[in-house]
């Protein structure tokens, strides 16, 4: 029975323990579990930076899902995270959402209704993710979306069904990945507003024509199907066939086209009429170049375009010179890598291009001249770039030759980021572009500008930003409309402009506007980054036609003048096209870093000397006004009085807290009325019996002993304090001081200490005001008056001595 017992209470005392070491175990996990949740939003509002645009960047945080952002947000990129899925409630809050990127995440599964809220979504990029199968319940809602991004996701499949016919406003569509295996027919059923398309499949297996064919043409197609060309052009001209249209511009990505075997496929091109054909990060031969050019022969092809292209061979086009491309007008050629550029043969061999074309881009290509045999092609041509080349002083001439009517239609001439560095040179040669109207410079190193200089009459457009110009001169042609002299080292503008309507002067060292005489009919002016200090109504009223400024980013001076203007007036005379924000003072050094708008100052930062001014002479006649006032109510009279009282309360208690009181009166009278008191009073008084012991100024007080001092200790030593009225007494300083001390010794004490002998008939309206205490005194009190009838003077000792008398303890 009794190991039972036991048994049991150990049993007991174990659950006991077992239950509150649970209790313990939930309380830790509820602390461990708010703490995550503290560091969730710690972590979230660290991650996401949202502006003042309501846009929330919270890229590259590695978040593993949706976090929380304001319900008000407009765009949130998600993108560089691991977020894997997004589920039903992720995004409801954000029904304002426009811009949604949730580029490279680890996304495999998406909730089938994830974005039926964002029926305001715009962008929605889902591409580099791990869907393995695209749902057409994603987009049912997405009513407004414009582009859309679903490459570089694992489906193999697209269709059969068709997944974007929701998207009725989808402009652009980006779709397929090295992992798309079949597309089926009708797959882009339902966009009709569709304007641009990428589509990638380079292990494309099976492809049902007509999957990729829009209601109405799309205006760019770009397709990257690498070796298909070559290992099975037959899926690719049904793919060609899809997409080619006169309206469509077709761009081919990430090919290899070596062989004429790759070349089949662009027979489908011509059939359907393509007019404009690019290839991008595409490698091939002049072998395979020709081919094409046969393949094509007798289309329309208008433009032809070759970007980041790797061209191998020596260049012989002779099999294709009998090809009709009288269509082809443009020609842009950018990052072309030719490998044995010096073994390349002349160019005269493409002449049966070259004597159509209109316009011509070479960027970025290694150009360092066109041969004079090769410029004599060039009788139609209206445009050449041949920007981020090699050109240089000695191979601009022969590439500008203009003999035999080479160049005689040119209109504009890029040569901007080469190695040119006479500006002369430039000049002359382009004299003999009749035509030229735009001519681009920028980006070379000109340096220096000579005193005069020869350009073509119709030249209206001069780009000479970056140049390293220091100087003007008179070498610029007064004929242009837009001039941009950005980004050097300029400090004065002094030529004369009449047509000019835009002038470009960022990044200069300007500080302040150019002249507007010189510039009657300009319209935009740009002078942001300089060293400018202010402008104001005078310097902007010399533009007769001037409409948008851009001057922020400037070294402003915040004075009172500028700050009042541009707050007040600026809008009245331009519009500040760069926005206000971008107006921020540099001076004063309290004010350095402040929107311009933002700031404001005082009176006395505006008008110092007058604020100054207006201020000491209110200072000094309040000063004024306040010591008449003082001397008409005798104020420091009071506060000396005042003072001294004080001084005398801080005091020791002396006399009567520590010994008996040495006078039975302490006599306070004026010098006028000393005669009186010392032949009459005092003998009277200090004869009487029982006699009056009287203290007096003339003797009594300790000699060296300040008068105040020696008032305040007499009074206090005096059981009563006698004051002999008379005209002389009211007039007298040292009388009141012995009139108030003796006031502040009947407040404190409660007592009657004060005895008023009136000597001489007073009225209390002649009583000076600073004696307020005195009338006080007479009002309240019964006060002895000296008769004139030697009668009554007996009976006024006798009421004198009754009134001095001690009181009996």
């Amino acid at each position: 029975m009794t190991t039972a017992k036991l048994q049991f209470a150990y049993t007991r005392g174990a659950d006991t323990i077992i239950a509150v070491r649970m209790r313990l175990l939930d309380a830790k996990e509820s602390v461990i579990f708010f703490m995550l949740i503290l560091a969730q939003v710690f972590e979230y509002s660290r991650t996401c930076k949202c502006d003042q645009n309501y846009f929330c960047n919270c890229s590259s945080n590695q978040l593993q899902q949706v976090p929380k952002v304001p319900a008000n947000a407009l765009g949130l990129d998600l993108s560089f995270n691991q977020i894997m899925s997004i589920d039903i409630n992720d995004l409801s809050p954000y029904i304002a959402l426009k811009t949604l990127n949730l580029h490279k995440n680890k996304l495999g599964f998406i909730h089938k209704e994830a974005f039926k809220s964002q029926r305001n979504l715009k962008v929605l990029d889902l591409s580099l993710n791990n869907l393995k199968k695209l749902f057409s319940s994603w987009f049912h809602e997405l009513k407004s979306l414009q582009q859309l991004n679903l490459v570089g996701n694992p489906y193999s499949t697209l269709g059969p069904a068709s997944i974007f016919q929701s998207l009725i406003n989808l402009r652009t569509l980006r779709f397929g990945s090295p992992s798309l295996r079949k597309v089926h027919k009708n797959g882009l059923e339902g966009l009709t507003h569709l304007e641009e398309m990428t589509f990638i499949g380079s292990n494309l297996r099976s492809y049902e024509s007509g999957s990729l064919k829009a209601a109405r043409p799309i205006g760019l197609v770009s397709l990257s199907l690498q070796n298909l060309f070559q290992n099975d052009p037959e899926l690719v001209s049904t793919v060609l066939q899809d997409v080619s249209h006169p309206e469509t511009l077709l761009t081919i990505k990430d090919i290899t086209l070596r062989t004429s075997t790759s070349i089949e496929p662009f027979k489908a091109s011509r059939q359907g009429g393509t007019k404009s054909l690019r290839f991008e990060n595409s490698s091939t031969s002049d072998e395979a170049f020709t081919s094409l050019l046969k393949v094509m022969d007798g289309s329309h092809l208008s433009y032809f375009g070759l970007k980041d292209v790797h061209l191998v061979g020596d260049g012989w086009w002779q099999n294709a010179s009998y090809t009709h491309y009288e269509d082809l007008h443009t020609a842009y050629i950018c990052n072309l890598d030719i490998q044995g550029f010096f073994r390349f043969s002349s160019m005269t061999q493409l002449g049966f291009l070259l004597m159509h074309l209109h316009k011509v881009s070479v960027i970025n290509s290694t150009v360092f001249v066109i041969p004079r045999e090769t410029t004599f092609l060039l009788k139609k041509l209206e445009y050449l770039d041949l920007s981020q080349n090699l050109l240089s002083d000695l191979t601009i001439e022969p590439t500008l030759f203009t003999g035999f009517g080479a160049y005689q239609n040119l209109n504009t001439l890029n040569v901007s980021q080469n190695v040119l560095k006479s500006l002369g040179l430039m000049s002359r040669l382009a004299t003999n572009l009749k035509r030229l109207i735009y001519l681009d410079l920028s980006h070379n190193s000109f340096v220096s500008m000579p005193e005069k200089c020869s350009w073509p009459a119709t030249l209206r457009f001069l780009n000479l930003s970056s140049t390293k110009l220091r100087k003007m001169t008179a070498c610029l042609p007064s004929t242009l409309t837009v001039l941009d002299l950005s980004e050097n080292d300029l400090m004065v503008f002094n030529q004369r402009f009449p047509q000019l309507t835009t002038l470009i002067l960022t990044g200069n060292r300007f500080m302040k506007l150019p002249q507007g005489e010189l510039l009657p009919g300009l319209h935009t002016l740009l002078i942001q980054r300089n060293a400018l200090r202010m402008f104001n109504g005078s310097s902007l009223r010399r533009f007769q036609n001037l409409q948008d400024l851009e001057a922020g980013n400037n070294n402003f001076v915040c004075s009172c003048e500028f700050v009042s203007f541009f707050n007040q007036e600026v809008g009245h005379f331009i519009t500040l096209r760069d926005g206000r924000c971008n107006y921020v003072c540099d001076t004063p050094f309290t004010l350095r870093g402040y929107a311009i708008e933002s700031v404001r100052l005082s009176v006395f930062e505006c008008y110092m000397i007058p604020a100054v001014s207006v201020l000491c002479s209110v200072i000094i006649i309040v000063l004024g006004l306040i010591v008449v006032t003082c001397h008409k109510l005798h104020v420091v009279w009071y506060l000396q009085m005042t003072k001294a009282w004080i001084q005398a309360k801080r005091k020791p208690a002396v006399g009567r807290l520590s010994e008996e009181l040495r006078y039975d009166a302490f006599v306070s009278y004026s010098q006028h009325d000393a005669e009186w008191v010392e032949e009459i009073l005092v003998p009277e008084l200090e004869s009487a019996q029982p006699s009056f012991a009287l203290c007096l100024h003339k003797r009594d007080f300790r000699p060296g002993r300040w008068i105040v001092d020696n008032i305040i200790d007499s009074i206090e030593k005096s059981h009563r304090t006698l004051f002999v009225l008379s005209e002389h007494f009211v007039t007298s300083e040292w009388c009141r001081y012995e009139l108030d001390f003796s006031h502040f010794r009947i407040v404190d004490e409660h007592n009657d200490s004060a005895v008023l002998v009136l000597l001489e008939p007073i009225k209390k309206e002649t009583i000076p005001k600073r004696f307020c205490k005195l009338r006080k005194i007479m009002n309240s009190r019964t006060y002895l008056e000296w008769p004139e009838d030697e009668e009554k003077r007996g009976e006024f000792w006798s009421n004198l001595r009754a009134a001095l008398q001690r009181d009996e303890c």
